[in-house]
């Protein structure tokens, strides 16, 4: 039996859709939003009936009937800490995405489109490895501050589907595995895979593990705290230096590796040259970071996401860490995809559905 998927991808200013027979897209769009459109709703909810009937208008635009689908699928959002799998949208949680519980963002809206559409059709919905899949170590969560735990937000959804891609290429349960997952776009997370769990990766929102081309990652605790008391900058300018405007934006005003790498080495710009160095340096340093979480025991090392498309990253990141493990690298990332496999494992009895 196949399965006839609608997937569902909120961004800020973007509604990605898709819709896919098992993994086979039939159609996909991305429906644009201005400011001046999305500025007109109060809140993030309040964007859902807008977001729902562009979609409704796109399918049937591309000709398709609504009534054949078979599941709804949306991208998860800010709710509370949850293991990484495949969830029903459950009254629960759809009441935790309305409010959003650790905050609002256009993903909350990705069960709530999912669960309404499903409903009104009598199919189930879903979302898959939101941000905010903690499956830490108790270890992990120290950091020594007592009221500054460590907190696991990621890259879960590309980190988990890629992670059980090699598993399923190499015919071995991702739960057997100990990998290294490195995710580098927008932010840079590094996760270690232990028997099917992330038990240790760096939070990549708010200033943790390495820099990337628009986040700050760790900096020096003590000067960012006489930053923030130098009268100089808001709480809001200080958190933009940590996310959004950190990294190869601080650094060189840009947050597109390719055109650093083009700086550096086709223009001759030094400073370039350097920032890109020192960004292959902290990636590898986090991984061999996380090498030791799993006790030096690697199978697999993944490089994944956006600039994995850079073989002069690549292969200087490789240069630095391929004596721990062999690397694969699974360049870009396919959000839509992912939420796809992760629905149709449900569907098909390949894994359980979990309870939010």
């Amino acid at each position: 039996m196949s399965y006839k998927i609608l997937v569902i991808n909120p961004g800020s200013t973007s509604t990605k859709i898709g819709v896919y027979e098992d993994e086979i897209l039939l159609f996909e769009e991305t429906l644009r939003h201005s400011t001046e459109e999305i500025s007109k709703y109060p809140s993030i909810v309040a964007q859902k009936d807008f977001r729902k009937k562009l979609i409704v208008d796109i399918l049937a635009a591309n000709d398709f009937d609504i009534k054949t689908l078979d599941v709804a699928v949306g991208r998860g959002g800010l709710l509370k800490p949850i293991p990484g799998g495949t969830y029903p949208v459950s009254d629960a949680l759809l009441a935790d995405l309305k409010v959003g519980v650790q905050g609002q963002h256009a993903s909350n809206l990705g069960g709530i489109l999912a669960r309404e559409i499903g409903d009104e059709i009598g199919i189930p919905s879903y979302i898959v490895d939101p941000v905010v899949v903690d499956e830490l170590a108790p270890v992990a969560r120290y950091s020594g501050v007592p009221e500054l735990p460590r907190i696991s937000i990621f890259h879960a959804l590309n980190q988990k589907a890629v992670a059980k891609r090699y598993a399923k290429e190499h015919d071995t349960p991702y739960d057997s595995l100990s990998l290294i997952v490195v995710h580098m776009g927008g932010g840079v997370s590094v996760g270690a895979h232990k028997n099917g769990k992330v038990i240790d990766v760096n939070n990549t929102l708010d200033g943790d593990g390495p820099f990337s081309p628009e986040r700050s990652g760790g900096v020096p605790a003590g000067q960012l705290v006489k930053l923030c008391f130098s009268g100089e900058y808001t709480q809001d300018e200080i958190y933009k230096k940590i996310n959004g405007k950190g990294g190869l934006n601080a650094y060189l005003g840009t947050n597109d590796m390719r055109e650093v790498t083009k700086m550096a080495f086709e223009e001759g710009h030094k400073e370039a040259e350097a920032v890109f160095h020192a960004f292959t340096y902290q990636v590898a340093k986090e991984v061999g970071a996380m090498a030791a979480v799993l006790d030096g025991k690697v199978d697999q090392i993944i490089l994944t996401g956006g600039i994995a498309y850079s073989e002069q990253v690549v292969d200087e990141i490789k240069s630095k860490i391929g004596f721990i493990a062999p690397l694969t690298i699974y360049a870009g990332e396919d959000e839509l995809l992912a939420l796809t496999q992760g629905a149709l494992r449900v569907m098909t009895g390949e894994e359980k559905a979990l309870e939010y």
